[in-house]
């Protein structure tokens, strides 16, 4: 289980995310990582995405979602780019206002390295652990990625897990049994707001997977 940084370490890179958008909406200016930064944020260099999310009523709808796959320089600098980039340069959204920052939470998911799936493509199905997994697929020049939590947050079989992540790849949905296909697997400890600029907490898929009625019932291939 990928669970490198403790609630406090993991809180501070998501208040790290929220403070560089504030300022750059406020300011334009880009932030360095404070002094207090813990020591192996400056020195680990996992991949980080940054999420951001609108609260409507008791709904989240996406805001933005960037991050790195394979790092950019360290967690703490990767975490304040994806952030950045997620905040005003997801081209699926307009880039945010000042007066949204009140009205969203932040999500930062620190991702394992990636690790290629070395076995025949119907026998992803199981070797793809939804709740566990995140997915990225690469063929020629495209590529696509999903985040672990996506698959639980949509109550996704391993099967349509592994076909909606062909698609972000733009590709045909059922490209990940074509041999020509490369599936990476990775793990992500995921940190969230429960509220804007309130607590912080640490998300447990599995727990969350449990709550979907078709895992419920057992249908969980």
């Amino acid at each position: 289980m990928f669970k490198p940084y403790s609630l406090e370490e993991g809180a501070f890179l998501v208040k790290l995310a929220r403070r560089a958008v504030e300022e750059y909406l406020r300011s334009g200016r880009i932030i360095e990582p404070p002094p207090d930064t813990p020591p192996r944020l400056l020195e680990d260099n996992y991949g980080v995405f940054t999420t951001i999310e609108k609260v409507t009523g008791e709904r989240l709808e996406l805001r933005g979602c960037i991050g790195y796959p394979e790092g950019y320089r360290n967690v703490a600098y990767a975490t304040l780019y994806s952030a950045l980039a997620a905040c005003c340069q997801d081209p699926r959204f307009p880039a945010m206002t000042l007066d949204e920052v009140d009205s969203v939470v932040f999500e930062v998911s620190v991702l394992s390295p990636l690790r290629l799936l070395n076995v025949k493509p119907k026998e992803y199905l199981t070797n793809v652990e939804v709740g566990t997994h995140g997915l990225v697929v690469k063929r020629g020049f495209y590529s696509g990625l999903l985040l672990p939590q996506v698959p639980v947050e949509e109550c996704w079989t391993t099967e349509e897990f592994l076909s909606h992540s062909c698609l972000k790849a733009w590709l045909h949905a059922d490209c990940w049994l074509d041999d020509r296909t490369k599936i990476y697997v990775f793990e992500a400890q995921l940190f969230k707001e429960r509220s804007p600029r309130g607590e912080i907490y640490e998300r447990d898929l599995k727990e969350e997977l449990s709550r979907c009625p078709r895992y419920r019932e057992g249908s969980s291939t």
